[in-house]
């Protein structure tokens, strides 16, 4: 009966959090502070509750730094009759499209509100003179010239249309336009990752367990290596900072590997399953590597940038794409499972061999052999001797 409710478990683990995507406190950036951003705020706000983090940029350069520097997801610059929405699929395909069609949303609110307007300026002029007059007054000279100019046309063809532009800040890589190719290679890291820990820890020519550290951190390594060949010299997906890009890559093995070895070291062969079950099921179904942590449900996306998969599918992105802004922290939690599994790799022998050293003592002590049938008392001799005794019985 266990079976059965390890393999629910499991698919249950992939497929809620894909079946659940939606955006829950994305922060992305406002531009301007004036009218048309705090009316686009105010209708994001009513429109998906809780989706957004807004963060307010003076000007779209500020909003393309913050992008750069992995503080927002994106931005929206919202004027009269235009709507840029500034975005970056190399931090999420999914997100920048998210951003995209949230902003192809809002233009077609505006055209909307501009057309129920022109409809009531049309019944009522002096109403449309004193609003013309408010704007020119505000405006320069020859934005209100502008101004006046667009809105003659529109007298005259009423069906205005607020027009949508998107700007890929940081895109992705052009042999990888979906990012289908990234996301496929970092899910087999983590099943790389623990076969690596496995074979280093039942390994018999690694007896010392210094051996074992110095395996599991040249075997990562060479497997990075054949990974990054793979997806950036073969296929392109890993564009910039080569060098740092392959670190991470043996970062994020050996911090998966050794955390398999370490509890395989501890906890005998039933290591192996948990680590599987931890890393395979949560870590790499939590990562959020094919859409963003910030799109998984309330939680998930927490627990699983706290696991090696989910902080080095994030750390890998901010390095190949981002010069490694934000990643300090994804960072941090790498390094934290690997010095963890490598102290367990270590010094695992000290915990279970005391129990191998007490079973030992007792053996060698020269315990007592029961008492043979038809004999009075127990013989004061050693199992291995009365073996010998035996098998010359048996001869004779």
């Amino acid at each position: 009966m266990a079976l059965p409710v390890v393999i629910t478990l499991a698919v249950l683990a992939f497929a809620w959090p894909t079946g659940r995507i939606s955006p829950r406190d994305v922060p992305v950036g406002i531009v301007g502070t004036g009218a048309a951003g705090q009316h686009a705020v105010e209708g994001l706000t009513r429109a998906k509750p809780g989706a957004f983090d807004f963060h307010l940029y003076p000007d779209q350069q500020a909003a393309r730094s913050a992008i750069k520097n992995r503080d927002v997801y994106g931005a929206f610059a919202v004027s009269g009759h235009s709507i840029t929405v500034l975005k970056a699929t190399a931090a999420g395909p999914s997100v920048a499209q998210l951003l995209t069609d949230v902003g192809q949303q809002l233009a077609d609110k505006a055209t909307r509100q501009i057309a129920e307007q022109q409809a009531a300026e049309a019944h009522d002029p002096a109403k449309a003179h004193r609003r013309a007059a408010a704007r020119q007054k505000a405006a320069q000279q020859k934005a209100a010239q502008q101004k006046a100019a667009r809105q003659g046309a529109a007298g005259a063809d009423s069906s205005v249309k607020v027009v949508v532009k998107a700007v890929d800040v940081v895109p992705v890589s052009a042999a990888d336009p979906r990012g289908v190719v990234f996301s496929s290679s970092v899910f087999p890291l983590t099943i790389c990752g623990i076969l690596i820990g496995a074979f280093v820890s039942m390994a018999r020519g690694l007896a010392r367990p210094l051996h074992r550290v110095l395996t599991l951190v040249v075997a990562c390594a060479v497997a990075a290596l054949g990974v990054y060949l793979v997806a950036q010299g073969f296929l392109g997906a890993l564009p910039r900072n080569h060098v740092a890009t392959w670190a991470i890559l043996s970062l994020d093995l050996l911090s998966v590997s050794a955390t398999a070895a370490g509890v395989i070291r501890l906890l005998g062969p039933a290591g192996l399953g948990l680590s599987a079950g931890l890393m395979v099921f949560v870590g790499n179904a939590f990562s959020g590597a094919t859409s963003a942590p910030e799109m998984l449900p309330k939680g998930v996306g927490y627990i699983g940038q706290w696991l090696p998969p989910g902080a080095g599918a994030s750390l890998l992105r901010d390095t190949a794409y981002f010069d490694g802004n934000a990643g300090a922290g994804h960072l941090a939690i790498l390094a934290l499972w690997s010095v963890c599994g490598l102290t367990a790799v270590m010094c695992g022998h000290w915990v279970t061999g005391e129990a191998r050293g007490a079973k030992t003592s007792a053996t060698a002590s020269g315990e007592l052999l029961p008492a043979l049938p038809g004999s009075g008392d127990a013989l004061p001799v050693r199992r291995h001797a009365h073996a010998h005794a035996r098998r010359h019985d048996d001869d004779g």
